[in-house]
């Protein structure tokens, strides 16, 4: 039994910087207040959507800031260890006797309160996390369980009316500015409900209208019968990777999917939502800058009626399925509330830091240790001795998907005619259940059969706070063997071009690999191939087996014949002055993706810092680094390019059309978006070349390449990205970025161009085979 005369310890809450970064430190709530420090709470909305109205929630008279007044449902502070979501649950079930599980939840903004009350004696230096919990009806008031201690009554007010109540500083309510941040409560939810459906389904049209749709499909000549009924397999194992990616996008990405797939009948504007939330694969448009084109409006309905106490009469509590209207940066890799810093206190106290950044792990929080159908909150009694953060591999979090995959899998392997396929897809199944992807991507890139399988988890766009965590994606097809044949160059002269690239020799590296490189025609895709579509890849990402083995390239040359006849093509005809349109044509566009490949293999990898520590250029540039490596392939391509043109090992007739096709390329490029790899890449490089006056622009709005300048401005900006990468100076990567990743006049005026005749940003590809199969 406790005893009775135990001291009540006072919470504890987690100092900030003045940015909204963990410090490391915690202290008394007191103590904080008294001395002002920066910390974070949370403010919870209830949203009733047939009334429109906010839930309030009146101060009990006791409280030590504002008793009495009218204020937000539900509010409170995220005591010292704890997360964001798992206090906005607490405070919720606390004082209104709401128990709802983690997806009713709608991170709408943060809003930093600061303010002196009481005589000087309370500072409020204080990151509200703001949520909003849409229910469908009012919830009887008799349904509430008030903490007599924190609230003495509840009301539904109108937001309109609740929002004049604030402007007018009535005294029966807690003030907030509506004037300044806090207004955008109001915003959302007048904008999201202000719309109607007509509108919408247009804007979603036009957004559609961005990708041409194209139908990608093979003949299956050179495969024998075993080879037809193992592809049948491996697509089917391809699919399971769709599966895992829309966890890894968003915890419930899934159960949005489900949803807009039943009713994508139900009217035309649900049939948009759906085929655009296909191509984006998650509620947010790529080409958009991740904004997000759906909100918690157009979310599914969930009942539970257990949430609060029962009422005769009434069924329970419905609310909206919620996703947060800016994409998590860490997609669902980290918790939805960790900042770098609270990562990086937690890695240093690691005895195995590279659990923390390896590509396979997910980090969660031993203060969420409940499923998201889990309604239950209770406080954290104990925290692991190294905090709240802890890794799971993949192979435990995404079990249920990797045992499927792998048996699939495994049973193509038996089926297999070629001994390298064969090696690949056995591997690659125990790699699904053991974590470890060495032996598989070893497998991968010795590959050598006319049915091409790429599966597993590679790219890192996705993480946008370190670009650690990698992506499931797939990709099958049919080997091309003659063109595979006329690129044996390329991957032969890698130790040439590193040897020779435009960087102090202290960081060229002795010991590239030759690179193969297989170009087929693609059947199916699945897994992280949302929006636009990729032309080619360099893999594996893994540092080691890049140091020891180099990598190898697959060019889909489908999908880049399909992209530059719907996209290329018309840009040039658009963009690219009159005496040079010519020159832009598909061998130039293929051979410098061939080459923008081959890039991802040289220059600078593993790296050895000023102080004499080893590292890789991804763990120093970090979020940086997928943008900076993208512009660096493709400058550098173009570098490498001219070098073998020199070398006598390209025809000279291509030093024109590459530049020129590579200038029409830069505005297909853009067009993904400033948030986007790609995109970013390709923003530096066109805003460098125009400063330098390799690119023109002439009075009747078209460009041009000066081909007296060009070659310097490759030239220089190879230089400075490279050196950049060898150094691991993030510094110098923001930077750069920060100066030339930006619409300028120029891009506007070309994009503007596009926009208004309607040139297809990228392709949709459907896959005729595939679908066939995955119906059987």
């Amino acid at each position: 039994m406790a005893d009775a005369s135990a001291v009540v310890v006072e919470e504890h809450l987690d100092v900030l910087t003045k940015t909204g970064e963990k410090t490391g430190v915690s202290k008394p709530r007191g103590a904080v207040h008294r001395d002002g420090d920066y910390h974070r709470a949370v403010h919870v909305w209830i949203f009733a959507e047939s009334t429109q109205q906010l839930l309030l929630q009146k101060r009990a008279d006791c409280k030590d800031s504002w008793p009495g007044q009218w204020d937000i449902s539900s509010a409170g502070h995220i005591s010292a260890g704890d997360s964001s979501l798992v206090s906005a649950r607490r405070e919720l079930q606390e004082e209104l006797g709401i128990s709802l599980p983690r997806d009713a939840f709608e991170l709408i903004f943060v809003f930093l309160q600061e303010c002196v009350i009481n005589d000087g004696t309370f500072i409020n230096n204080e990151f509200n996390d703001v949520y909003l919990v849409t229910t469908t009806d009012p919830i009887p008031l008799e349904a509430f369980t008030l903490q007599e201690s924190e609230v003495s009554a509840v009301k539904y007010v109108s937001y309109e009316e609740y929002r004049s109540f604030l402007a007018k500083e009535d005294p029966e309510y807690v003030p907030y500015d509506v004037n300044g941040p806090y207004d955008q409560l109001f915003q959302i939810i007048r904008q999201r409900y202000n719309q109607d459906s007509k509108a919408q389904n247009i804007t979603l049209q036009k957004q559609l209208q961005r990708y041409a749709p194209v139908t990608l499909n093979d003949e299956l000549t050179g495969l024998s019968d075993a080879d037809k009924e193992a592809l049948s397999l491996i697509i089917k194992a391809a699919k399971v990777m769709d599966d895992i990616f829309y966890l890894q996008v968003w915890e419930s990405n899934p159960a949005l999917r489900d949803w807009l797939n039943s009713n994508a009948d139900a009217s035309e504007l649900e049939k948009s939502k759906w085929k655009y939330y296909m191509i984006n694969k998650g509620p947010w448009s790529c080409l958009d800058e991740n904004q997000a084109f759906l909100t918690t409006k157009d979310s599914a309905v969930r009942l539970i009626p257990e949430a609060t106490k029962s009422v005769s009469g009434w069924k329970g509590l419905e609310y909206k399925g919620a996703f947060p209207t800016l994409k998590p940066p860490g997609a669902n890799f980290y918790p939805p509330d960790m900042d770098k810093m609270e990562f990086e206190l937690w890695k240093n106290k690691l005895s195995q830091q590279e659990d923390a950044t390896s590509f396979f792990t997910v980090i969660k929080r031993h203060s969420e240790g409940f499923s998201s159908s889990d309604h239950t909150i209770s406080k954290t009694s104990h925290l692991a001795d190294n905090g709240d953060l802890f890794t799971v591999p993949y192979s435990i979090e995404y079990k249920y998907f990797l045992t499927k995959a792998a048996e699939l899998l495994r049973k193509a392997g038996d089926l297999a005619s070629s001994p390298s396929l064969k090696r690949l897809l056995h591997s690659k199944a125990d790699a699904f259940l053991s974590n470890n992807y060495y032996d598989s991507d070893i497998a991968w890139m010795e590959l050598d059969s006319k049915l091409d399988v790429t599966i597993g988890p590679y790219e890192t766009y996705e993480d946008s706070i370190f670009g650690y965590k990698a992506t499931f994606e797939a990709f099958v097809g049919i080997r091309d063997d003659k063109a595979t044949a006329q690129l044996k160059m390329f991957g032969e002269n890698l130790q040439v071009l590193e040897q020779n690239l435009p960087m102090d020799n202290a960081y060229k590296s002795k010991d590239i690999h030759v690179a193969p490189i297989r170009v087929i025609r693609l059947l199916y895709n699945a897994g992280d191939v949302k929006g636009p579509q990729t032309v080619a890849f360099n893999l594996p990402n893994d540092e080691r087996i890049v140091k020891d083995r180099g990598t190898s390239m697959v060019m889909l040359k489908n999908v880049s014949e399909a992209k530059f006849k719907h996209i290329l093509r018309p840009i040039a005809d658009a963009c690219i002055s009159e005496g040079q349109n010519k020159l832009v044509d598909f061998d130039s566009f293929f051979t410098h993706t061939i080459c923008h490949e081959c890039c991802h293999g040289i220059g600078p990898h593993t790296i050895t810092l000023p102080d004499g520590k080893k590292s890789t250029v991804r763990k120093e540039l970090q979020e940086l680094h997928s943008a900076l490596e993208e512009a660096k392939a493709d400058i550098v391509g173009l570098w490498a390019l001219k070098f073998l043109i020199r070398q006598g090992l390209l025809p000279k007739s291509l030093e024109e059309s590459m530049y020129v096709s590579f200038l029409a390329g830069c505005f297909r490029s853009v067009r993904f978006g400033l948030e986007e790899a790609h995109g970013k890449g390709e923003a530096v490089q066109f805003n460098w070349m125009f400063e330098k006056g390799a690119f023109v622009l002439h009075p009747d709005e078209t460009f041009s390449v000066d081909f007296t300048k060009v070659d310097d401005a490759v030239e220089s900006l190879s230089c400075e990205i490279l050196t950049i990468q060898a150094k691991g100076d993030k510094g110098a990567a923001s930077l750069l970025l920060q100066n030339y990743c930006k619409l300028t006049p120029p891009l506007k005026l070309a994009l503007q161009k596009l926009e208004n005749i309607q040139v297809p940003v990228d392709i949709a590809p459907t896959f005729p085979l595939a679908a066939k199969i995955l119906k059987q």
